[in-house]
């Protein structure tokens, strides 16, 4: 992945996890609709996440919890693992492997975020109109972010639904036509074919126990206001 879209990416990674999930109001929330669950539990993290400012500001591995809690809940982390070790690295892989992997790629995941999640500046966010999704099993459900530096930048939650519970969980985000999935899976899917599963999982945990740091002047930030959300 060349530097323009790791940039992109660093800019807007943030958005995921802004805008699909919230595990303290699961039953508001109609999972069976991707478009009403991106929504919905966009307005009830960042009302967290504006709450607790204070203790962030304190110790920015708050910042984990609230993704932990708030986020993952609605990720289909398993898939996105399994997506990123490959079809043909998983059939060289045991069942404990794979496990083991899955549970420190979520922890990966939540680390990852919440380190974008301290870049949250009030941009703008606006979602396109719902179409049908009554025979889809995977979807994309299209967003503008609108920087007042960079302009508009499109971008799409990758969304799939469940054959058991037909509920909706997001799985990947394209920004600018580059999925941040296929992207690492290209990093990773190679180093897991050469040093195996085990390595590369302990490389991912070794990231997910970084702290978590705001920059100087994020945390002069005293308040967090709430993006705004056009329909």
């Amino acid at each position: 992945m060349n530097k323009n879209i790791k940039l992109l990416f660093k800019r807007f990674f943030w958005v995921l996890l802004l805008t699909n999930f919230s595990s303290s109001a699961l039953a508001s929330i109609d999972k069976k609709n991707p478009y009403t669950m991106i929504q919905t539990a966009a307005d009830i993290a960042f009302k967290r996440f504006a709450r607790e400012q204070v203790n962030i500001q304190k110790d920015p591995n708050v910042i984990k919890t609230i993704v932990r809690e708030e986020l993952i809940p609605y990720v289909d982390y398993k898939y996105a693992a399994f997506k990123v070790i490959g079809s043909g690295n998983l059939r060289k892989t045991t069942r404990e492997q794979r496990d083991k992997f899955v549970i420190i790629f979520r922890d990966y995941l939540v680390t990852q975020y919440a380190q974008v999640f301290t870049r949250y500046n009030n941009q703008e966010v606006i979602f396109a109109p719902a179409t049908d999704f009554s025979k889809k099993k995977i979807l994309a459900v299209k967003t503008t972010i609108v920087d007042p530096k960079l302009g508009k930048i499109d971008i799409a939650f990758k969304v799939k639904k469940s054959k058991k519970t037909k509920e909706w969980k997001a799985f990947d985000l394209v920004a600018e036509g580059v999925s941040l999935l296929d992207s690492k899976q290209a990093e990773l899917s190679g180093l897991i074919r050469q040093k195996g599963l085990d390595y590369v999982g302990e490389l991912l945990k070794e990231k997910s126990l970084r702290d978590i740091k705001i920059k100087a002047d994020e945390k002069s930030k005293t308040k967090v206001e709430q993006v705004k959300i056009s329909k």
